[in-house]
Parts: structure tokens; C-alpha cells; sequence
């Protein structure tokens, strides 16, 4: 996986370093992130913004406007001037899953902005404590099966991925979870661990450390393949639970309207910055893997999880407050 990876990456450089010669960037590079500092997303525009000089030859600055899901920081990029100087770090939430919540989101996705690079991707889990006895999947949906009133799953926000995640599993698996939300996800982590929780599904960034530190048990992820994070956990699709395989994503967008010179110059530069090995080795302590893609690829990411969402979330009758 990491060779083909590696050739990957270098197949990418090879084809549009011409077009990272050729543009020049007259002014700082801002990467906008709509959370706070410390946040994954955070993290991976800092780890970008740090190699990306080199490519741009400018200075990269990192500015977080955090705040109503990212749409602070969304708003600013749309309306920037389309010139690659001002791009959005942004994850696969409020690109792909908000758009179905909110009525009045104030951008669209596949319209207001240009796809540049996909950063980095990462799995979803579910995780359990010492509430269900379970140490396996399919005991849990039997405890869930038998304890119906006592079968709830916790979140870290409501009409989040991992929400809407949970639903979807949920409903594959043939069992009915109660959608217990709570504010981030330091939030659960406490009633996860004592058993006034039973379960809660996540990023696995979020489940992997309590998984082996021994204090709650992931069960299932939701990739293709096994987490590098986590090997020793089965995915869904080993156990037997179809259709609800699911990547998460953080990349970076620019405005709409960006010339592609621009777009692949800076395209060539995120994946140079990604190939280094100190950022693969920080990104694999998040529990994420860094991810080279094309600008056009990533464009398919992005609308095809758009169009995979929106009927998840229709079907699961949220209504935001």
C-alpha cells in the first residue's frame, strides 16, 4: 500500500511540476480553517503551511475563523479573490453532509469553490465500553436486540458525519440505537468509559487511544481496508455489514473561478508537502493517512459523497434546532 502510494505521489509531481514553475504568487498564502487551533484540521493546514513555502515561494499563514461549521471560513474564501492566495481547509462534514441539514448554508460546495488537493482521509468506529459486555460486533447488536431501552449511541454533535455515520450502520445492521449527542467528542468520552453510555461512534482519531489504552473496545471501521490506526479491528465489511463503507476527508478548495495554472500549482505543492515523512508520521498519530489526488479527482470525492449523504440524512428525519 505504501509503495503504490509513493508511486503515486510521484506520477502526480511528475505531471504538473511544469505548472508549479510557471506560477508565481506575488503575496501570502492564506490557509483559512473554520474551527479553533488544536483541531485536526487545524493540524494539517500547519503541517502544509510549513512545507508549502518552499513550492509557492511566499510565506503560508494559517488563520482560523471558527464558527458555525465552518461557514466564517467558507464565506471568506468565496468571496476572495480567485488568484490561489486564499484557500479553505476544510473537512468532509460541512462540504457533503451540512448542505442536506441546513436550508440556508450561505455557499455551496460544488459550486463556489474550485477543488484543489485532498489532504488526508480517515475512518470511521464505533466504539463500546463496559455498559454492553460486548467484545465483538455482533455481540453488540444482539445486546442491542435484547436491551432496547438501554441501546444508545453517542456522537459529538448532532447532524455530525459520525451522527449520520451511526444511522446509517444502525440501519444496516437491523437494530434501533437511540442518536445520543453531545458537544465534541471529550464530551462522551467519560460516561463512555463508565458504562452510562454503551457505545459511540466517531472519527477513529477519537476512539483509537481509549482502544489501547484498554478502556473501551472499537469493535468496526468503516474503510475498505483495516485502519492503519487500529489493524487488529475488522471493518463492517468483514463482519458481514454491507453498504456502509465511508471515508472521511479534510482537503483544500479555492475559490471558484481560480485559473487551473493556479489550481495545479498549488495541487502540486499540498502533495509535495504531503510526501514528506514527517508529515505522514504526524498524520498517522491523528489516525490519518495522507492523500494524493488530482484537483479533478478530488472534484469526484467531493460530489460523489455529496450525492452519497443526502439520502442518509433525509432518511433519518434530523432536523436541526
Amino acid at each position: 500500500m505504501k509503495t503504490r502510494r509513493a508511486a503515486l505521489f510521484a506520477l502526480l509531481m511528475l505531471a504538473v511540476t511544469p505548472a508549479l514553475a510557471q506560477v508565481k504568487f506575488d503575496r501570502p498564502v492564506r490557509l483559512l480553517v473554520g474551527f479553533p487551533p488544536g483541531g485536526t484540521a487545524d493540524i494539517i493546514a500547519r503541517v502544509v503551511a510549513d512545507k508549502l513555502p518552499a513550492s509557492v515561494g511566499q510565506p503560508v499563514i494559517v488563520e482560523n475563523r471558527p464558527g458555525a461549521i465552518g461557514r466564517i471560513a467558507a464565506d471568506a474564501v468565496k468571496n476572495a479573490a480567485p488568484d490561489g492566495t486564499t484557500l479553505l481547509v476544510m473537512p468532509i462534514g460541512p462540504m457533503t453532509v451540512a448542505p442536506h441539514v441546513y436550508k440556508d448554508l450561505g455557499f455551496d460546495p460544488l459550486k463556489d469553490f474550485a477543488p484543489v488537493a485532498l489532504g488526508a482521509t480517515f475512518q470511521f468506529a464505533i466504539g463500546v465500553g463496559p455498559a454492553s459486555g460486548a467484545r465483538t460486533w455482533n455481540e453488540f447488536v444482539a445486546w442491542a436486540r435484547a436491551n432496547p431501552n438501554k441501546a444508545a449511541l453517542a456522537n459529538s454533535g448532532a447532524g455530525s458525519l459520525p451522527h449520520f455515520f451511526g444511522v446509517l450502520v444502525s440501519r444496516e445492521s437491523g437494530i434501533e440505537l437511540l442518536h445520543v449527542p453531545y458537544k465534541g467528542s471529550s464530551a462522551y468520552v467519560g460516561e463512555l468509559i463508565s458504562g452510562q453510555v454503551p457505545a459511540a461512534v466517531d472519527a477513529i482519531a477519537d476512539l483509537s487511544e481509549l482502544h489501547r489504552a484498554g478502556k473501551i473496545r472499537v469493535l468496526a471501521s468503516s474503510g475498505a481496508t483495516r485502519s492503519t490506526a487500529l489493524p487488529d479491528v475488522p471493518t463492517f465489511a468483514e463482519l458481514g455489514v454491507r453498504n456502509v463503507e465511508a471515508m472521511g476527508w479534510f482537503g483544500f478548495f479555492a475559490p471558484a473561478r481560480t485559473p487551473r495554472p493556479i489550481v495545479d500549482a498549488l495541487n502540486a505543492g499540498i502533495n509535495k508537502a504531503l510526501q514528506s515523512p514527517d508529515v505522514a508520521e504526524k498524520l498517522s498519530k491523528l489516525g490519518m493517512d495522507p492523500a494524493a489526488t488530482s484537483p479533478e479527482e478530488f472534484g469526484r470525492i467531493v460530489a460523489t459523497d455529496y450525492a452519497k449523504w443526502g439520502p442518509v440524512v433525509k432518511a433519518s428525519g434530523f432536523r436541526p434546532d
